[in-house]
């Protein structure tokens, strides 16, 4: 069996380590024991997630000695709304043995568990700790690590959330088998995107291993997951609650969560909007003469070849642009958005045109 990788985020007092590798959901009850004074565990899962993996986070648990129940919801973004954060509350608050803040939440499934379990942890008895389990490729190397958790609403995309970080993360890569076609490309717009920002040599990594990683080879899997999970880790070490430089994360996001809120978070994968955020974001960049067209086509052709789209026929410019005044990310009227100059090189711009994301929608409908 291929040795697990353990990447440590530095935080101070609210550091903690990602565990990455085979077989590692056996291992959760001994990582929620770590925790101080653990008491009890409530598990956090979507049905379908609850089914598939349920009952092996629950025993693990009871094999360390922990008490586990778990709190299911409906799967999908859908569900990623202050109401089912309210329903989570009841069920947190509600159990037969009373919680308190010797109870940790563990957050078992993609970004949208990872996100809610996280934000319900953060709001219930004003803080209780938490352990993010992602299933899923996109939540293990975006939404389980960093702290950020919360909810959609409809104006937008994670607008309602607090920072709150994990106490661990255990990122079991056997578990991406059990996903449905396509969703391991949704995860892969995440790394490139990471490759985009800090690393020319992971996406080579990607583009040379892409069979192997969608046959979910698990030694690729956990190198590719372990690389992508020591950039987030830096970048977050380095600016925990996005006063700077942890805003380059956002590199595709603005106008990929736009095309997510236009199309309806059931229609498009969060990887797949940002995919087409990342070609629109780097068509305003070689427009503007900053980033080289070489590197654009490059980026472009390793999202194709993920399988992820790269053209989206039918956006209305005017509307996506309207979307993004909305955005989280904007400042006193003026869209913020992350410029690719390289590899390795970005820069956040606040001076983005209308004409410009015009320019990029019709783009990316050609």
């Amino acid at each position: 069996m291929e040795t697990p990788q353990t990447i440590p985020v530095h935080l101070g007092p609210r550091s903690y380590t990602v565990s990455v590798g085979a077989a590692l959901l056996e291992t959760l009850g001994r990582t929620v024991a770590q925790v101080p004074h653990v008491r009890q565990a409530v598990i956090v899962a979507d049905s379908a997630v609850a089914r598939l993996y349920g009952e092996r986070a629950r025993a693990s648990l009871a094999a360390a000695g922990i008490d586990a129940r778990l709190l299911e919801f409906p799967p999908g973004e859908s569900s990623k709304t202050a109401a089912t954060w309210l329903s989570l509350q009841d069920g947190l608050l509600a159990g037969a043995r009373p919680i308190d803040r010797r109870t940790v939440v563990v957050g078992l499934g993609g970004g949208v568990t990872t996100d809610l379990a996280g934000f319900a942890a953060a709001t219930c008895l004003r803080g209780l700790a938490w352990v993010a389990c992602p299933t899923t490729l996109l939540a293990a190397v975006d939404a389980s690590v960093g702290g950020k958790t919360g909810v959609d609403h409809p104006a937008g995309k994670n607008l309602i959330g607090a920072f709150h970080q994990p106490s661990a993360v255990v990122i079991d890569v056997d578990t991406f088998a059990s996903l449905p076609a396509g969703q391991l490309a949704n995860g892969l717009a995440e790394c490139v995107k990471h490759a985009v920002i800090r690393e020319a040599g992971l996406l080579d990594f990607i583009d040379a291993g892409a069979g192997a990683i969608a046959a979910c080879d698990r030694g690729l899997l956990t190198e590719l997951v372990a690389r992508n999970v020591a950039i987030k880790a830096a970048v977050v070490a380095a600016d925990e609650i996005e006063a700077g430089e942890r805003a380059h994360l956002n590199f595709g996001h603005t106008i990929g969560h736009a095309v997510e809120t236009y199309l309806g978070y059931e229609t498009i994968g969060h990887g797949e909007a940002v995919s087409l955020g990342m070609v629109a974001a780097n068509h305003v960049a070689a427009r503007r003469g900053i980033l080289p067209a070489a590197i654009a086509a490059r980026v472009e052709a390793v999202l194709a070849k993920l399988t992820l789209p790269v053209r989206r026929a039918g956006l209305a410019a005017n509307v996506i642009w309207e979307i993004m005044q909305h955005d989280k990310k904007a400042r006193e009227g003026k869209v913020r958005m992350v410029l690719a100059r390289g590899f390795g090189k970005v820069e956040i711009v606040d001076d983005v045109k209308e004409k410009e994301v015009r320019d990029a929608v019709k783009y990316l409908g050609r």
